[in-house]
């Protein structure tokens, strides 16, 4: 749990620029330390940066005319923080030095960047102090509501792709608030629940963008009552900082016990302490707790701090840190993590690359890669199989593609269900992920091709299928590629690599998100895992277990000098299948064509001429249909009472074709497709036999 006791103190963070923006002659670059300061009197509990300075605010009418296309005009690509954090006050002061980039297509006279609304800028400096207002703006963005916006007037236009570097300081408080959760009618208990973020003497839990600002970002505004905008726009904002880097340096002023660990962005570092009165008692010990963390990029996440005063303790099984006060909650998820270790070792390797690390902490559960933040209240194994299958394929497995680092764990859940419930409670699960994405996937269009016989559409399946050229996916000229051009055949080293995801703008309007450039978990996490699906019934599972495993290994070796090559899964699982999924990566995770739309046209049985001694048998021939956009290979089955008989058919979009199956008695039903390709209606179409 994080946690501690405190009595009340302060921290004072002083400047020498705490009115540069109002007098022009004070030094450019913001200094400060942080020095103690602790009185009885409890009026003396304020810091003191600022107290005098009164900021200036902009005018209405100025707030008014600044678009969301304005605030969302600049990138952030790297961010120094220096945080001075005093959980007893719910207090937060903080230095920072950051990088932003005009991504718009004119240059920029002016910026916007925007802090929770319990804080507020006290200065803001480049080359020299700048003038700046600030004002608050409603947005859900952060968990009160709304934001403290400095509108930033710039002594010259930043021109666009240009670079400006900025530092600032900022201040105030993180208390919890669920604020705008309750404001759209949610109940308090729930809303506070699902907003537990907040500097407090028990906590310091700190998500980032979506849920509390407190770091700066330049968004636009807004509203949980948008559908999914918000959740999009955290997506978005995910992607757009892959590659920017984050430091940061941390002061924590405690009284009593001290704490012991800080995680950012899941990183883990322990706290060195400085205590002013060694010899106290440690209920009246006093001191400062820093760490360092050095800048790395923040990857496909939005940046979360947390504090913690428990020490992490391994379970006996090594798969396992937990962070508690409770030592008996830990027995359900160290159970679980037992049941599904086999699972993991089989399919990922034999061992994790890192323990999970468990913090238990009331609220709804947050997960960043291998930390799970959850309330650890499981009192059976069985309940958490699920979410500790997903979680610990996260410390199983890694990667900076987002649809291979999402799809992977939610893939090997379908996969623990399927072990534990059966295969039909598995495929009922991939369905319910799917259902949100046959609402947003692009309609199918264009006119549907002539039905074909089966082996003139194999031979037809089999010549390379050109595809309208993308140059968001594929660099280069459209001649020198074709369906086949990432297939084992044709992966020389002188293919020229995809870009990194980073570096991949989102498809425009309704063309639907490529699990290359997904920034929507309905796409890098549901369909990533829909295609895993999909690979597996085509491949086989030593295949893609021996893929997987490989490509664990790739992406340990990936630096930022050379990344993961989007196209090496697809080739390394070509090759132990010694099959061409081209056709399948081109469609599903190279472009986005939207979903399969399959029906079975008509069905036609013929009865064979019998075999001196053996039972009729009866040929079954079967056209189906595909109205959606997407190549597909599907399982045809015929079927008698518990007697099947399966043969899987590649059907081309906009198209029908034809499969002949002999069966060994008197077929009773055809069922198109058993769940395993993701379809915008049914999962599963079936037709009854007429026999004459």
């Amino acid at each position: 749990m994080i946690r501690s006791s405190f009595s009340i103190t302060s921290l004072c963070l002083l400047s020498s620029l705490a009115t540069a923006q109002q007098q022009p002659t004070a030094p450019a670059e913001p200094q400060g330390k942080v020095i103690f300061h602790r009185s009885e009197d409890p009026a003396d509990q304020t810091p003191q940066t600022n107290a005098a300075v009164k900021l200036a605010r902009t005018p209405e009418t100025t707030v008014a005319a600044i678009s969301n296309a304005e605030r969302s005009a600049i990138a952030f690509t790297s961010r120094d923080l220096d945080l001075h954090i005093a959980p007893a006050t719910s207090r937060l002061e903080a230095r920072v030095r950051f990088a932003v980039r005009n991504t718009s297509g004119k240059p920029l006279s002016r910026l916007t960047l925007q802090l929770s609304s319990t804080l507020q800028w006290d200065s803001i400096a480049a080359a020299a102090p700048l003038h700046f207002t600030q004002h608050t703006i409603a947005t859900d963005a952060d968990h009160t509501g709304e934001a403290t916006e400095a509108l930033v007037i710039l002594p010259q236009p930043l021109a666009p792709d240009a670079t400006l570097t900025l530092t600032a300081l900022y201040s105030g408080t993180i208390p919890a608030s669920a604020k705008r959760l309750t404001l759209i009618g949610a109940p308090p208990e729930q809303a506070t629940r699902t907003d537990w973020d907040q500097i407090s003497p028990d906590a310091v839990a700190l998500r980032g963008f979506g849920n509390v600002l407190w770091y700066p970002v330049s968004a636009p505004q807004l509203f949980l009552g948008d559908g999914r905008r918000l959740f999009e726009q955290i997506g978005l904002s995910r992607q757009s900082e892959e590659q920017s880097t984050l430091r940061a340096r941390l002061t924590i002023e405690y009284i009593g016990e001290p704490p012991v660990d800080a995680f950012l962005n899941n990183r883990r570092q322990p706290l060195d302490h400085v205590t002013e009165e060694p010899n106290a008692l440690v209920a009246d010990s006093h001191g400062v707790a820093t760490t360092d963390f050095a800048a790395s990029p923040i990857g496909f996440r939005t940046p979360s701090l947390f504090i913690t005063w428990h020490p992490t303790k391994p379970t006996e099984n090594q798969l396992l840190s937990t962070i508690s006060e409770r030592p008996e909650a830990i027995a359900p998820y160290a159970a679980a993590s037992d049941n599904v270790a086999p699972l993991l070792r089989g399919w990922l390797g034999a061992a994790p690359l890192q323990p999970l690390t468990l913090l238990d902490h009331p609220g709804q559960p947050f997960e960043d890669d291998s930390l799970l933040v959850l309330p650890m209240t499981a009192t059976d194994a069985r309940q958490v199989s699920s979410a500790m299958t997903h979680s610990l394929t996260h410390a199983w497995f890694r990667s900076s593609l987002p649809w291979l680092n999402e799809g992977v764990p939610q893939f090997m859940a379908l996969l623990q269900s399927e072990a534990t419930d059966g295969r039909d409670r598995s495929l009922a699960e991939l369905r319910q992920l799917i259902n949100p994405l046959t609402l947003i996937e692009p309609e199918p269009s264009g006119p549907i091709q002539k039905a074909q016989n089966r082996n003139d559409d194999a031979s037809a399946s089999a010549q390379p299928r050109v595809m309208p050229w993308d140059p968001r996916i594929l660099p280069g000229p459209p001649e020198s590629y074709s369906s086949s051009s990432s297939s084992s055949s044709s992966s020389s080293t002188t293919e020229a690599p995809l870009p990194p995801p980073s570096t991949l703008p989102p498809p425009a309007g309704d063309a639907g998100q490529s699990l290359l450039t997904a920034h929507d978990e309905i796409y890098y996490r549901a369909k990533a895992a829909a295609v895993l699906v999909m690979l597996r019934s085509i491949t086989g599972d030593p295949a893609l277990k021996q893929t997987l495993q490989q490509y664990r290994d790739y992406a340990r070796k990936a630096t930022a000098t050379k990344p993961e090559d989007p196209r090496t899964f697809q080739r390394l699982l070509e090759e132990n299948s010694h099959k061409d999924l081209a056709w399948l990566f081109d469609d599903w995770v190279y472009n986005d064509r939207g979903l399969a739309d399959l029906s079975i046209t008509s069905v036609t049985p013929r009865s064979l001429v019998n075999t001196a001694g053996k039972p009729a048998s009866w040929l079954v021939a079967v056209e189906i249909a595909n109205a959606g956009n997407v190549n597909v290979e599907v399982p045809v089955t015929v079927r008698s009472g518990t007697l099947t008989t399966t043969e899987r058919v590649r059907i081309a979009p906009r198209s029908t074709t034809s499969t002949r199956i002999v069966f060994g008695g008197v077929p009773e039903e055809v069922i198109l497709n058993d769940g395993t390709v993701p379809e915008t209606t049914a999962p599963m179409h079936r037709k009854q036999i007429q026999t004459p």
